[in-house]
Parts: structure tokens; sequence; C-alpha cells
């Protein structure tokens, strides 16, 4: 592989931080015209992380698309990690990924090598998901970008939506949060490389496992928590299950090193335009201090998964997480909607 490739350079946003913001996407998408059909129980008027279509009694199809620019600089790590994200979406509903599409754009600065590594690592994460990459499309320009569009399949009964949160659900989030705070921080060269390698295997981490066990167990509603940030995915899954969800800053596990890094100003733009769509729904406890607010409102890349589960299971299923990854924890409750949807102690 070149060592002359460094993959951020040759964009201007990295990973998830790339999206549209959530307030932008609603107005974008508002007056578009949506299509009844009875047998699509999850369409994009949901703000869900796929759609899903029945096929018969027995199964529906889960489908997604997700790419983005770089968010590091080595092109196979880079393919790994886009991946990944765009695997979760299907492990977010419930589902399992079968079947996948690459969608990738070549800047002229890649060499054919560099092109050739971004796919592999894509890949080997398909590969290791159980998934056929049986094509895809390819285009030209200005900035590299990679995903998929993954297909996948679920029982019907079975779906897991962003909008069925119940009160008295304890919310456990399995991987920590601090991307986007550390990655900004690494453009600069202020991130360790031993903190970075850390938090490159934590991207490259399927959510396989976390749907395997969630779904033995009384799951109520459950997201991933990429680009939106932990605020803005908490957000949608209470306004759309009618609720308010509690979050526990005290629980919340995250990248310590986000921190020092959010305290110097090291914050992507994403995390402000999170702040803007999200801010007034919440009710803060003073407190909270600002680079716990960043870190909230930090835009993740191939981040965890948000489960809403029955409080009889949370403890069983926590354990059965903790054992298997780092990472994992009980960060809040759900109760009838209060004062706000989202309520940070």
């Amino acid at each position: 592989m070149s060592e002359d490739i460094k993959m951020t350079k040759l964009a201007s946003c990295a990973g998830c931080g790339a999206k549209v913001g959530a307030g932008m996407l609603v107005k974008l998408l508002s007056d578009l015209p949506v299509r009844y059909d009875e047998r699509l129980l999850v369409g994009y008027d949901k703000s869900d992380d796929a759609c899903v279509y029945v096929v018969d009694d027995d199964t529906a199809i889960v489908q997604t698309l997700d790419f983005f620019p770089p968010i590091v600089d080595d092109p196979r790590l880079f393919g790994q990690i886009a991946a990944c994200n765009a695997l979760s979406d299907v492990y977010a509903m419930g589902g399992e990924p079968k079947l996948a599409l690459n969608i990738m754009t070549i800047s002229n600065e890649m060499t054919h090598e560099a092109v050739q590594e971004v796919l592999r690592g894509g890949y080997e994460k398909a590969y290791e998901a159980d998934t056929i990459i049986a094509g895809g499309h390819t285009i030209e320009d200005l900035e590299p970008k990679y995903g998929l569009s993954v297909t996948g399949f679920v029982h019907p009964k079975r779906v897991l939506k962003n909008s069925g949160a119940k009160p008295g659900d304890a919310l456990i989030l399995t991987k920590p949060l601090g991307v986007g705070i550390l990655t900004t921080a690494a453009k600069a060269d202020l991130a360790e490389n031993s903190i970075m390698q850390k938090l490159y295997a934590q991207m490259a981490r399927l959510n396989r496992a976390a749907r395997d066990s969630m779904v033995k167990y009384e799951i109520h509603s459950c997201t991933d928590v990429t680009g939106f940030s932990l605020m803005g995915h908490s957000y949608e899954m209470a306004a759309g299950s009618e609720c308010s969800i509690h979050l526990q800053t005290s629980e919340i596990p995250y990248h310590h090193e986000a921190w020092e890094m959010a305290d110097m100003g090291f914050v992507p733009a994403g995390a402000y335009r999170n702040r803007d769509y999200v801010e007034h729904h919440v009710k803060w406890d003073k407190a909270v201090p600002r680079p716990m607010q960043d870190i909230l409102f930090d835009p993740q890349t191939s981040g965890g998964l948000l489960i809403a589960v029955a409080e009889r299971d949370a403890q069983t299923l926590l354990s059965e997480l903790q054992a298997q990854m780092d990472g994992v924890k009980i960060i809040g409750y759900v109760t009838e909607l209060k004062d706000q949807e989202l309520i940070i102690e």
C-alpha cells in the first residue's frame, strides 16, 4: 500500500461529520410526497435507520445506504470503517445484512493501489458480516467517498424501530463517544497515536455481536449513534416514542482524551449543527459542563447501538454485552413525556 496517500487530506469533511444536518434534512424532505404501501413498515418519513418492506408473513427486507469521505488516512481502514457504518443500520433494525453494493467516488489523486485497498477493506468487513458485495457504482469526483447500499432481512414482527421506547426502559450504549472530537484533533496532530489506534479499532468493529445479543431480550427500540450524535439520535427516539429520555452523564462512556480536546475547542462543525437541531428540546442540569455537552453533540462515525430494553432484561443484556466488548454501559432511562424530550442529568 502506498504510504504517500493521506486520505483525510483529500476531503473537506470526515466520516459521518459530513452528513447534512438533521434540521436541514427535515426541511429538505418536508414537501416531498409519501406514497402509501401497506407493506412498507418503515419509510424515510420515519427518521429511522433503514426502510423495511414486508415480503411475506415471515420475511421483511431491510434496505439502507450510507457513504462518506475518509475519516482516516489508511485506505484499507477507511473501507473497513465505512462498511461497518453502513452495515450498522441493518443491525439497528434488528436485521441481518445479506447483500451489498459498493458506492464509491474516486479522486484523481488516489493511486490504483489506494482504490483497491478501500474496496478491500469494505469486502473484509462484509465477509465478516456474512454479507455478499455483489457489485456497485463508481464515479470520479474531487473528493473520495465510499460506502455500501445494504439489503438485509428481518421477521416483520421483530423489526426494531427508533420510535418504540416505553416508560421504564433502560438505555444501553454499546460504544464510547468522542470520535468526531478526536479525529478533529488528529488532523491538527494533537491526538496521540495510541489513542487513535484504539479509536480506529472501535470504528472498525461491527455491531453484529450487539445485535445478536439484544434480539434475545425484550427490546422496544433501537438506533445506531452516528452523525446526529447521541443527543440527535436520542431526541429522535424520544420524539418518535412520545416519551422523555433521561441521560445520566456520570454513566455515559466516552474517550476521556476527548474531554481535553473539546475543552481546547477541537469540536467538529457537525456538533454545532446537532446542537442547533436539538437544543430547544433539552432540559439541562446546570452542573453539566460544556466539554460534556460537546461530547454529547459530537457526530460519531460507526458508533454503537442505543438500545431501549425492558427494565427486567437490562442487567442481563448489559452483562452479556460487557462480556464481549468494552465500553458498554447503561446510560439512562425512559419515562412518560415530561418538560422536554431530553433531560440531561
